[in-house]
């Protein structure tokens, strides 16, 4: 059979464009033994798939000129040739941009659409949700009654963070980009948060949201945002780099103060992560998440593009920070 998929087709120099994604049709194989044939329902678009699109080697290679771009997906299983997966069966993967996929069944996780919708599986009980749960309790290690700062808080893992902290007891400020995002943050529960689209002075803003000072910082985007920040944590802060959107399509690296004297002198501690380190212990991330969710302690909201030809719009839009919580592609109807 035949399917559709998006391809790189050429390395964005500055900010992607639509031109450097082609749609191209791929002939499939039959699924050979221990393979499913899965057909994409949903698909997701991530910040770190910017970075694998450039021809850098990071903590994983580039995607090559030509080749599908990489990505996870929830879809429907349509043969099966693995002992453990039956037809019909729901299951998220990670075959990139595709409509249909031949997939080692062993790679794939099968959902129970009766605990939650499908697309969960990419969004708040995915990758996502497992990015806030591990980068804050494991790596921020907030305390109760600690003060906890979240920049890119109105996306699917920025809102799941400040969740997470008032869960733990703690005082949690978020960092958006409209007005809009800081209202629905706030209607999540966070106690703080101020739009830095309009904000002129952000060490001001930090300091009015935490006149206490910070004790752990959540970055997602880098930049101008984090130096503001990292001016403000108090002594013994822990900072937890997740990402650093600000910084990626830019042609030039961005110079910014030296913060190594902040860190030295508040003896506070900065440390880098990849969800992927904890990929043995998902299955209890899933577990206390889905928990908070049926408690309603938790909240989400996902955001849809239909169809497969507009995945690099939503990919882009995700980019400028277009969404509110997960940007989901739908290419199939459920």
């Amino acid at each position: 059979m035949t399917s559709r998929a998006i391809a790189l087709a050429a390395r964005p120099s500055g900010f992607p464009t639509e031109d450097d994604f082609r749609l191209i049709e791929e002939t499939l194989a039959e699924p050979a033994e221990g393979e499913v044939l899965v057909r994409i329902h949903y698909l997701s678009v991530d910040p770190y798939m910017r970075g694998r699109m450039n021809d850098a080697r990071s903590y994983a290679d580039p995607v090559g000129i030509g080749q599908v771009m990489v990505g996870s997906a929830v879809g429907r299983v349509e043969k099966s040739r693995f002992d453990g997966l039956t037809e019909g069966d729901w299951v998220e993967c990670y075959p990139g941009w595709r409509e249909y996929a031949v997939v080692a069944g062993r790679s794939c996780r099968k959902l129970d659409p009766s605990l939650a919708p499908v697309s969960t599986a990419l969004g708040i009980l995915g990758m996502p949700g497992m990015t806030a749960y591990f980068g804050l309790l494991e790596i921020g290690q907030p305390k109760e009654g600690e003060t906890v700062v979240v920049s890119g808080a109105a996306g699917a893992v920025g809102s799941v963070v400040g969740q997470i902290a008032k869960i733990a007891g703690c005082r949690a400020v978020g960092i958006a980009g409209s007005d809009e995002k800081v209202a629905w943050i706030r209607s999540l529960g966070f106690d703080a948060g101020f739009n830095y689209k309009t904000e002129t002075d952000y060490v001001g803003a930090v300091r009015k949201a935490a006149p206490g000072g910070v004790d752990v910082y959540f970055d997602n985007v880098g930049g101008a945002i984090s130096d503001a920040v990292i001016r403000c944590i108090k002594p013994f802060a822990r900072i937890s780099i997740c990402g650093q959107i600000s910084q990626y399509n830019l042609e030039k690296p961005e110079m910014g103060p030296r913060m190594m004297p902040i860190l030295l002198v508040r003896q506070a501690r900065a440390q880098g992560f990849l969800v992927f380190q904890f990929a043995d212990r998902y299955a209890e991330g899933r577990k206390r998440m889905a928990g908070w969710l049926r408690e309603g302690k938790l909240q989400y909201r996902e955001q849809f593009v239909d169809g497969l030809d507009n995945a690099p719009l939503a990919f882009l839009d995700m980019l400028r920070g277009g969404n509110i919580g997960k940007q989901l592609v739908r290419v199939a109807a459920a």
